[in-house]
């Protein structure tokens, strides 16, 4: 078994969940960053968000890593060093390294310490020759320096799930940046992104009928009131997601039933009726927006693939625009 300790980071603990609340409740209209949707149960429940029949992008992105997993890791070199961002259950990642050698290196990053245990754990199982290290931390602040295993390989990214439209396009383009900083020359990112589509799929997709979305956005309020003691009634607020076409982005908030107040720390954040607080954005992009966007932090488009409906693209980028473009299916 080649896997190492987890590294603890200290960009994750409970002093920036406090401030990161009670900055974002002050805000008017008020908004909490999505990353604290993933405690423990947070992790579960999104798992089983996955599992949904609305919820297309989990199966749908894993039916092509299945699909063209060997010819991705052809392009990021089978020896290279693997770096997972938000790898949680890591449910697809094998699709990926079962077509890396044994001399790969797979590095997952979560902000959740059990998951990223418990996942590592399982991939290290199944591939008892390669070496992982894993690491907690928020991959918003990469810790480059903590990244082992660099010297003479290449550093590819893995960022599936399309995570990234959780960014703000400028926050996305800054979060690629860093990216194109951890890699270094020579480096690549593999990269999910969700399709645009029509608006009747992405609602269904984030009001699923069995209500998990719903518990994932409403155990924010949960964590709140179990780590940082806050005062609040979480039955007196209610799910809603819906797509923007405007900003091509699906929102999630917490709407507030009737007038209350959440007490944390000393601090009262009063609400009226209908008020919400904004926990999420997932952006939705072509793949010529797409493509335009990584081009702003410095990515050159190498390879996409998307399955036959084109609900879903996986792009592979470089640092270099040597490579000719490649479009398959």
């Amino acid at each position: 078994m080649r896997q190492e300790s987890p590294i603890p980071s200290q960009s994750i603990d409970e002093d920036d969940f406090l401030a990161s609340v009670r900055a974002g409740l002050r805000q008017h209209p008020k908004s909490i960053p999505p990353k604290y949707f993933y405690d423990a149960h947070g992790s579960q429940l999104f798992d089983l968000i996955c599992t949904t029949p609305e919820y297309y992008p989990t199966r749908t992105e894993t039916a092509i890593l299945e699909r063209h997993g060997a010819e991705m890791a052809e392009m990021t070199g089978s020896a290279c060093t693997l770096i997972e961002l938000g790898s949680g259950s890591a449910t697809k990642t094998p699709l990926l390294l079962r077509h890396l050698s044994d001399d790969a290196v797979y590095v997952p990053i979560d902000i959740c310490a059990p998951h990223l245990r418990n996942s590592t754990q399982r991939l290290q199982a199944m591939f008892p020759a390669m070496k992982m290290q894993p690491l907690c931390a928020d991959y918003h602040q990469l810790p480059e320096r903590v990244i082992r295993h660099r010297a003479g390989r290449r550093q590819v990214v893995f960022f599936p799930g399309s995570t990234i439209g959780n960014c703000t396009p400028d926050g996305a383009v800054t979060l690629l940046k860093s990216v194109a900083k951890l890699v270094g020359p020579g480096g690549g990112l593999l990269i999910g992104v969700d399709a645009k589509k029509s608006s009747a799929i992405l609602n269904a997709a984030y009001n699923d009928a069995a209500g998990h979305t719903a518990a994932f956005n409403l155990n924010l309020l949960t964590r709140m009131q179990r780590e940082l003691g806050a005062q609040l009634d979480a039955a007196q607020f209610a799910h809603h997601a819906f797509y923007n076409e405007m900003h091509g982005r699906i929102e999630m908030h917490l709407v507030s039933q009737c007038r209350q107040t959440i007490g944390m720390n000393g601090e009262s954040f009063e609400f009226e009726q209908g008020e919400s607080i904004h926990t999420e954005n997932s952006y939705k992009y072509s793949t010529q927006e797409f493509k335009h966007l990584a081009r702003k932090a410095g990515w050159h488009l190498q390879s996409t693939w998307h399955d036959e409906d084109e609900l879903f693209n996986v792009h592979y980028f470089t640092l270099s625009a040597a490579e000719p473009l490649k479009l398959a299916r």
